[in-house]
């Protein structure tokens, strides 16, 4: 295919011959030689510390190399952030936490020797209590994730906000809606495990693990360790999902190379198992969010306010933008958002596809289908009457925004037409049958600390190098046809590079920006070459041509708002009887700017509205109150929608291209899909029981009335 019509076509992953072959390498399948194994050893206790270690009978078994404990760890140079600060000292803060380690020979011999090691606690009172009414609620404050600009969420935004008098506006309102909805805990569990081989050399350390971002795992690794970062080598070319669990290298990471040193020279594999991924590689927070409406006699919101009651860990702060929905879906004059923090003995959460937006998002839309519901007003046409001109609290245009168009054409394909006004709506055999809507959104940003690579070589081949990560979403395929159409050359000529901190500089997976900044930096160094080339006649010297460039700076960022949109429907049906829900069809249509690739693009869309679907129905971690661990820490317990879960699933993208993101016209894809789907089937939910769920997830419990 010629470089003119590389982006836009349906292109088949150019990786995905290896993979249905099985031969493409993850982390912890790499040939090494005379491996050693590591299997950690973790607390029993919520809240403590550790007082006694006795590792004599574990060092006496044979084929193990080494046991470590706080008490004969590495000590690092960041000994006090606990992402990253594995065994450096006897503090316990959750149930689940590292406490040692086994290096063995084999992993049976590993995981055997860990059960020798004799451990003696000091407990203190365990506190997982999650209240919004808890009297030492605090506010966020530290800096963002991404970006340079402090704040006081994750994204780099305010705990708060406010415009005009909120309270004076829901005093003038005719109609007002004050509810409480809740979401649960919830676990990333992708396909593949979090998994590494360390190895350890005076010269250069080499860790091969499972990765969002290797250059924030290079930085963070070398500044844990306090050594030179060029001293870290990290690969991860193919990724087995992710959904932000493996952005931050976090303690597995750090005790991966821990173990390395106990053997130097020796490659160390390390792999978690599922029960132990329920509390050492985040979590979604859990969150109480009020939402209080306020509404002219027409319906035009008058009033909007938002308060987040969000859980963390004692040991280390994160607040997600549960709010930030709230802050720029719908017009209204007097606005407020606050957010919250209960500290509890809980794994630090981190980040989960969508984070912030996929949990205030179902608040946010439940709340507008009960407002509408109450008013008497169609769903979708309450949505489009409060449809906002521009941000409401920033008062910057939009760089494009067609949330109307997909609920316009979302209600033509889905026939929302034919929607019975009552509730309950219909019964079939049982089943009460009933249909809801909710809008999407997610932010297309572009993050700084992305740099390409292009080679041509003189026989036209073209290599790209970027350290960028494929979790799974076809990025390995939509990057190599931005740099064909860039080019202008074919596909087959076109070989790129990721995964690795020997190549340039990259961003991590995340907040939906991989096409944004990956593809924009591709796109620059592509048009560097081409001027380069022009420069020598079009000529590729024999010794080949090369460039480098870093990702230009947007010069809209500051002057447009930059999101996705998109807006979804849900078919539900409940049995009389049992309260069982269905779900036989989903409906998506979304504004996300240019499709790079039509198939990639409709697979990670699909795969989010899955994703929504399992957070409304099933998925939910049960903490026991009394030791503060997971009870359902396996996947018996903890369910994920599976194919029998799903049904019919459409998704429609505009095509609508954006003028301000990057140079290809597109927006982020991968996170909008999730957002508004556990609200859309709880709006159904209702449509079709009267009963209004306000609790996640929807289980029958909560419909047998």
């Amino acid at each position: 295919m010629s470089g003119r019509g590389a982006v836009g076509a349906p292109l088949d992953r150019v990786e995905g011959h290896l993979k249905v072959r099985g031969a493409a390498t993850y982390a912890n399948e790499w040939p090494v030689e005379n491996p050693a194994y590591l299997y950690p050893l973790l607390s029993t206790i919520a809240s403590g510390r550790v007082t006694g270690v006795d590792t004599s009978a574990a060092m006496a078994e044979p084929g193990v190399l080494g046991v470590l404990t706080h008490l004969n760890a590495p000590k690092l140079a960041w000994p006090n952030d606990p992402e990253v600060a594995a065994l450096q000292s006897g503090e316990v803060a959750f149930h689940g936490q590292f406490v040692g380690a086994v290096v063995a020979e084999s992993i049976e011999i590993a995981r055997y020797a860990a059960g020798l090691v004799t451990l003696k606690y000091e407990k203190r009172p365990v506190d997982v209590d999650m209240r919004a009414d808890r009297d030492d609620l605090l506010k966020p404050q530290h800096a963002a994730i991404f970006g340079s600009q402090p704040g006081d969420l994750q994204d780099g935004s305010p705990a708060d906000s406010a415009v005009g008098d909120f309270e004076a506006g829901m005093d003038s309102a005719i109609h007002t809606l004050d509810a409480t909805y809740s979401t649960p805990i919830q676990h990333h569990h992708p396909l593949e495990p979090h998994t590494s081989i360390a190895v350890w050399t005076d010269d250069e350390i080499t860790l091969r693990c499972s990765s969002q971002g290797v250059h924030l795992h290079r930085m963070l690794l070398a500044n844990a360790f306090g050594i030179d970062a060029s001293r870290i080598r990290v690969i991860s070319p193919h990724v087995g999902g992710a959904f932000g669990s493996k952005v931050f290298p976090v303690t597995w990471a750090t005790l991966a190379l821990m173990g390395a040193q106990l053997v130097p020279g020796r490659p160390v594999k390390f792999a978690l198992t599922r029960q132990q991924m329920f509390t050492l590689v985040g979590h979604r927070p859990a969150t109480i969010q009020r939402i209080r409406l306020g509404a002219d006699a027409d319906g035009r919101l008058v009033a909007l306010g938002h308060d987040v009651v969000q859980e963390t860990a004692k040991a280390k702060q994160y607040a997600e933008q549960t709010v930030a929905a709230s802050r720029l879906m719908y017009a209204a004059p007097h606005r407020r958002t606050t957010t919250r923090i209960a500290t509890l003995d809980l794994p630090v959460p981190t980040i989960m596809r969508g984070p912030g937006e996929a949990t205030g998002m179902f608040a946010l839309e439940s709340a507008m289908d009960e407002f509408a519901v109450s008013m008497g007003m169609d769903p979708i046409e309450f949505r489009v009457l409060n449809e906002p001109e521009v941000h409401p609290e920033s008062g910057l245009p939009f760089s494009s925004r067609h949330l109307v168009t997909c609920l316009r054409e979302g209600s033509r394909r889905f026939g929302w037409e034919h929607r019975a006004p009552a509730t309950p709506a219909r019964r079939e055999n049982g089943w009460l049958i009933g249909t809801g809507v909710a809008s999407s959104t997610y932010p297309s940003p572009r993050l700084p600390g992305n740099t390409a690579t292009i080679r041509v070589g003189a026989d036209g081949r073209h290599t790209v190098r970027i350290a960028a990560a494929d979790i799974g979403t076809g990025t390995w395929t939509t990057l190599t046809q931005i740099a064909a159409e860039a080019l202008d050359v074919a596909v087959e000529d076109v070989t790129l590079r990721i995964g690795d901190t020997d190549h340039p500089l990259a961003s991590s997976a995340g907040f939906s920006s991989g096409i944004n900044c990956w593809g924009t930096t591709i796109h620059a160094a592509a048009d560097e070459l081409r001027a380069a080339l022009n420069e020598n006649g079009g000529r590729v010297p024999d010794e080949g041509l090369e460039v480098t460039t870093d990702i230009p700076d947007n010069p809209y960022m500051l002057q447009y708002a930059m999101y996705s949109f998109g807006a979804q429907f849900a078919e539900v049906r409940v049995h009389e009887d049992t309260g069982e829900v269905r779900v036989p069809r989903l409906l998506g249509v979304f504004d996300v700017g240019r499709v790079i690739n039509p198939k990639t693009a409709r697979s990670q869309l699909l795969g989010g509205m899955t994703q929504g679907l399992s957070m409304a129905l099933h998925e939910a971690a049960a903490i026991d109150p009394r030791y503060g661990h997971v009870v359902n820490n396996d996947l018996g317990g903890y369910h994920f929608a599976s194919n029998a879960d799903v049904g019919s699933i459409e998704v429609h993208c505009l095509e609508e291209r954006d003028p301000y993101t990057n140079p290809m016209g597109s927006k982020g894809a991968g996170e909008v899909c999730i957002v508004g789907t556990a609200a859309a089937i709880a709006n159904a939910v209702y449509h079709a029981t009267g009963i209004r769920v306000r609790d996640l997830p929807i289980t029958l419990d909560k419909l047998l009335r």
